[in-house]
């Protein structure tokens, strides 16, 4: 069986991302994601030896985990030379081997472009030594909800159909499933929403230029966007999701999923009847036994 085509075009994420920082990449979001990577990390007490920065888009977020202490060595898989990038490589083939001993390994704003993220997942746990932890992050499914929602009707209204243009990101419910799979220990997922405002709608286009977020669908539009069309998407941005001071609300939703590889010491679920202590006690109740006298008839739909 043929392989099935890829969701995305990593090349022209690449080069689009190449792109924004050359023209000077708009880091609103990524300074807002590498302090909550801080604070998450604020509740784990311990240190890491060996760190690994996942493709993050820019080094902001090595240099914030280098400058707190905690960090002796951090190795930063970038996606393209400079940025303080010690590699440069694709997630979804790391260059590290199982057992490669990272304590730590992070990623912000790298994995809602991959093709196979399940298969990222499973090489960042072998890549982790025992009990190393994993903390990422990624746009979720309600990112740029206004927008996608501006440019369907448009495109409705003035072309008769609809062509893909906003990425379908992952959903929260799935990636609970998706860490499990992957083999790491007590996992947890849970979403932020950060909801930035603009004055039109050019300026939140222009920031996701500047982001290289822009479409890299595989199956994308190939012709150029109609100049009505965008008008009309404008407009309705506008008419649906302004405030009543006037701007526009983006919304970013920004999925964060933690979890440690393996490891004996890590607490375990206890087998099914292991308990040593009763419900009743534990709820300061009286416990009722049902006996065969005492249990109820079954209903027979009958008249009492």
């Amino acid at each position: 069986m043929s392989d099935p085509a890829p969701l995305f075009d990593t090349a022209l994420a690449r080069r689009r991302l190449a792109r924004a920082r050359g023209a000077g990449y708009a880091g609103f979001l990524m300074a807002r994601l590498v302090e909550d990577v801080e604070d998450r990390l604020a509740a784990v007490t311990r240190s890491f030896p060996l760190a690994l920065d996942l493709g993050t888009p820019v080094g902001d977020l090595g240099h914030r985990l280098r400058a707190t202490g905690r960090v002796d060595r951090l190795v930063r898989l970038g996606p393209l030379p400079g940025a303080d990038a010690d590699l440069v490589g694709d997630p979804e083939a790391l260059p590290f081997g199982p057992g490669a001993g990272f304590d730590l390994a992070v990623s912000a704003l790298a994995l809602q472009h991959v093709n196979d993220l399940p298969g990222v997942l499973v090489q960042v746990r072998r890549a982790l030594k025992p009990d190393g932890l994993f903390l990422g992050c990624l746009l979720g499914g309600a990112t740029l909800t206004e927008l996608r929602q501006a440019f369907l009707q448009a495109e409705s209204e003035t072309e008769g159909g609809v062509s893909p243009r906003v990425a379908p990101f992952a959903e929260l419910r799935d990636l609970g499933g998706l860490m499990q799979r992957a083999g790491f220990a007590l996992p947890v997922v849970d979403a932020d929403t950060i909801r930035v405002r603009y004055a039109d709608p050019f300026a939140l286009m222009r920031d996701l230029r500047a982001m290289g977020l822009t479409n890299v669908l595989h199956d994308r539009r190939r012709t150029p966007l109609r100049r009505a069309t965008l008008l009309r998407a404008a407009a309705l941005y506008a008419e649906r999701f302004s405030d009543p001071d006037g701007r526009l609300r983006a919304t970013f939703e920004v999925l964060w999923l933690s979890g440690w590889a393996p490891h004996e010491s890590q607490q375990k679920p206890l087998r099914p009847g292991s308990a040593k202590t009763r419900l009743a006690d534990a709820l300061g109740t009286a416990e009722h036994r049902l006996t065969p006298d005492t249990e109820e008839a079954p209903d027979t739909g009958g008249t009492p």
